[in-house]
C-alpha cells in the first residue's frame, strides 16, 4: 500500500527508511471498530492508549489516508499503517518494585513474574517492568548483552503469561544460559487452561512458526519466515467445555503454545489475540483478563557449575480459583 503520512515539513515519513512502520488489515470481524481499539487489540507492543497518542500525532492512516480521530469505525479489508516515532535515547530506571526471588547467586536470578507485568521496556510501557525492578535490585550486577532495554534478559514471557523466569547477572552466565536455549536444554513446562475437550490424553505439536503476514506483531503457523516449532500437551483435567493441559517445550518461538493451540482448535482462556474474539471475560463467575497460563517449572544447567537445578512456581491466585469453581461445578 502507499502511505501518505507527513510530517511537519510535509515529508513522506515512510521514505525514511529507519522509521519502523506496522501494516494492518482489518478482517470481516473487525468491520465497526473504532481505529484505536484495533490497534490495542492486534498487537503486542502498543496499548490503545499509545495507539491515540499515535493517531492524534497523525502516526495512523487507513489506506493511505492519515486519521486524525481515535473514534474511526473500520469496514473489511481496510489496510493501516503505523508510524513509529524514533526511538528515545533511553536510560532505563531502576524502580523499587518488589519481586517474587525464587533464587539467586552471583551468576543466575530466577524470578516469578506476576500476571500482567511487562518483561521489558517498550513503546507505552517504560516503566514498571521486570527489567525496571531488577535493575533496582541487581544493580550493576547484569549481564549487558542484550543492551540497555533487556540487562540481563535471556528469555522473555508475555505481559499476561505468569510465572519462572531465568536471569544472567553477568555476561558469561548469559552465553551459557542462551545456549542452552538454542540446544533446547533448558526445562520449560507451563500449565494452562484451553477451550473444549481434547480427547487424547497427550499429543505433540509439530508445526512451524513465522509472523502473521496480515499482522506483523502476531504469529501463525506456516507464517513468514517460520522456524520449526515444536509443543509437547499433557491432559491433566477435563471440565468439559475446558481442559487443562501441561505444555511442554521443546523449541521457543514467540507465543508458541498460544500459537499451537489455536492452531489445533484448543486456544488458551482469556487469550485475546488468538482466543474467540466474542470470548466470555468470566469463566466460571470468574472475571479472566488475558490468557490463563503460567511457567511453572524451569530447569537448566547452572552456568558455573554445570549442576542441573529445576525450580517450581505454584499457579497464581486467579488460575487456582477458576480451577476451583469448575471443580466445584463436576
Amino acid at each position: 500500500m502507499t502511505c501518505s503520512l507527513k510530517d511537519k515539513s510535509g515529508s513522506d515519513k515512510c521514505a525514511d527508511e529507519s522509521t519502523e512502520m506496522i501494516y494492518l488489515t482489518a478482517a470481516a470481524d473487525d468491520a465497526g471498530s473504532r481505529i484505536d481499539a484495533f490497534i490495542g487489540y492486534n498487537t503486542d507492543e502498543l496499548s490503545r492508549s499509545y495507539a491515540v497518542r499515535l493517531i492524534e500525532n497523525g502516526s495512523v492512516c487507513v489506506n493511505g489516508k492519515s486519521i486524525s480521530s481515535k473514534k474511526y469505525k473500520l469496514t473489511e479489508g481496510d489496510e493501516v499503517c503505523i508510524s513509529l516515532p524514533e526511538p528515545e535515547t533511553l536510560d532505563v530506571a531502576a524502580e523499587d518494585i518488589a519481586l517474587d526471588i525464587v533464587y539467586e547467586d552471583d551468576d543466575v536470578l530466577i524470578v516469578n513474574k506476576p500476571r500482567g507485568m511487562v518483561v521489558h521496556p517498550g513503546p507505552g510501557n517504560w516503566n514498571g517492568t521486570l527489567v525496571n525492578a531488577v535493575m533496582h535490585h541487581c544493580g550493576d550486577s547484569l549481564s549487558s548483552i542484550n543492551g540497555v532495554i533487556r540487562p540481563g534478559i535471556v528469555h522473555r514471557i508475555d505481559k499476561d503469561t505468569s510465572g519462572l523466569l531465568m536471569i544472567a547477572k553477568n555476561d558469561r552466565a548469559h552465553e551459557s544460559l542462551a545456549e542452552q536455549l538454542r540446544v533446547h536444554s533448558v526445562t520449560r513446562e507451563y500449565t494452562a487452561l484451553v477451550y473444549d475437550n481434547i480427547r487424547e490424553d497427550e499429543l505433540s505439536i509439530d508445526e512451524p512458526i513465522g509472523r502473521d503476514e496480515r499482522n506483523r506483531l502476531r504469529h501463525a503457523v506456516n507464517g513468514a519466515a517460520s522456524r520449526n516449532a515444536v509443543t509437547h500437551i499433557r491432559v491433566l483435567e477435563r471440565f468439559g467445555r475446558y481442559t487443562l493441559v501441561r505444555a511442554r517445550l521443546e523449541t521457543g518461538r514467540t507465543h508458541q503454545i498460544r500459537v499451537h493451540m489455536a492452531y489445533v482448535h484448543h486456544p488458551l482462556v482469556g487469550d485475546e489475540l488468538y482466543g474467540p474474539r466474542r470470548q466470555s471475560a468470566n469463566v466460571a463467575g470468574v472475571k479472566v483478563s488475558g490468557q490463563l497460563l503460567h511457567a511453572g517449572t524451569l530447569g537448566f544447567d547452572h552456568p558455573a557449575t554445570g549442576e542441573y537445578m529445576e525450580f517450581h512456581s505454584e499457579l497464581p491466585e486467579v488460575f487456582k480459583d477458576v480451577l476451583d469453581r469448575l471443580r466445584m461445578q463436576q
